[in-house]
């Protein structure tokens, strides 16, 4: 079984920078796509970011492309989302994902094995 800790997040100013941490265990970390998806209050969860199994891969959200990268370290069995430019619009809380199927060909689908996330908040 999957279990994914979340870390990175906190408060910064509109225009700063955030980068989160996602350390995974239980299961072939080098294998899986991993995701980031964030729920901002009163809203649904909604997708970030992805990225393949090696890495050659990524997928962004319109919302954060051009201003959110996502990468990997296999190595390290740790995922992250690096966050520039940020706006207020970003304040959320943000949580990784995984996908088994890792090639990310098709629609990331996460597994229903989430952290506990981490919180952004960006002030204006």
């Amino acid at each position: 079984q999957v279990q994914l800790v979340e870390s990175g997040g906190g408060l910064v100013q509109a225009g700063g920078s955030l980068k989160l941490s996602c350390a995974a265990s239980g299961g072939t970390f080098s294998s899986y796509a991993m995701g980031w998806f964030r729920q901002a209050p009163g809203k649904e969860r909604e997708f970030v970011a992805a990225i393949s199994w090696s890495g050659a891969r990524t997928r962004t959200a319109d919302s954060v492309k051009g201003r959110f990268t996502i990468s990997r370290d296999n190595a390290k069995n740790t995922v992250y989302l690096q966050m520039n430019s940020l706006k207020p619009e970003d304040t959320a809380v943000y949580y990784c994902a995984v996908d088994p199927r890792g090639g990310l060909l098709g629609p990331f689908v996460a597994l229903d094995a989430w952290g506990q996330g981490t919180l952004v908040t960006v002030s204006s």
